[in-house]
């Protein structure tokens, strides 16, 4: 089973407002095209055909969407062949989409970081974290308070992907469950301080203990999202 939930506003302030001055683009964004980047984001490369089905259009009516982002720099395309046949093409974000996708406060968090190792070195640079994550254990504990695993997930699912996260997870046939977060929202300070990354972590472990938790994607290492694999405790 899968526990989504709904698409989240994933657009900041400023885009919202850059909206209003998309005249200098030469094809502008709608609901179409901010839908295919958003699957493009959450669920990684795809064909027209596969995005047209999601949108409940015509491979046809993607493929003109996806040939005017493209024109704009928003997405580009792999051919991947698959046995015999005709090679699928498969659309991917550019480095210039992912920017559309909010990194809150990212250049005034990496003043702060670099600041802050400057000021109090590596170490004050860990408490720093540390109290961070100990604020954020006891903020989600004051809402996982379910006993069951499933249920202690779909509530941290929900609550990551308010933060802007895009968060999902589902169970796997073996029993074991898979938690991902499409977009990070604290990028630019993860890349600077791989602390927060560590963090994140832990903390998933504290609060879905005693289940174990694994990082098996990573973000910063070139995947396209962070994708956690939670393992129920053995009976």
């Amino acid at each position: 089973m899968t526990l989504s939930t709904p698409v989240p506003p994933w657009l900041s302030r400023n885009e919202r407002l850059s909206r209003t001055r998309a005249d200098n683009r030469s094809h502008p964004m709608n609901a179409s095209t901010d839908k295919i980047l958003y699957l493009l984001k959450t669920h990684g490369p795809q064909s027209a055909a596969a995005l047209g089905e999601q949108l409940q259009m015509t491979s046809m009516g993607a493929r003109q969407h996806l040939t005017a982002l493209e024109a704009d720099g928003w997405v580009g395309f792999s051919d991947e062949a698959r046995g015999r046949g005709r090679p699928v093409r498969l659309w991917h974000l550019t480095e210039q989409a992912w920017q559309r996708f909010p990194d809150s406060h990212s250049e005034l968090t990496l003043q702060l970081i670099d600041n802050i190792q400057q000021l109090f070195g590596e170490v004050g640079m860990e408490r720093l974290i540390a109290q961070r994550e100990q604020q954020q254990l006891a903020r989600y504990q004051a809402e996982l308070t379910q006993p069951a695993l499933a249920d202690r997930l779909a509530a941290l699912t929900a609550q990551r992907t308010r933060e802007g996260y895009m968060a999902d997870c589902r169970q796997e046939e073996d029993g074991s469950w898979l938690l991902w977060q499409s977009h990070c929202p604290i990028c630019a300070a993860a890349r600077a301080c791989r602390g927060f990354c560590r963090s994140e972590l832990a903390l998933f472990r504290q609060l879905l203990a005693p289940a174990e938790v694994e990082r098996e994607q990573y973000l910063l290492d070139g995947d396209r999202r962070c994708l956690y694999r939670i393992r129920p405790p053995q009976a």
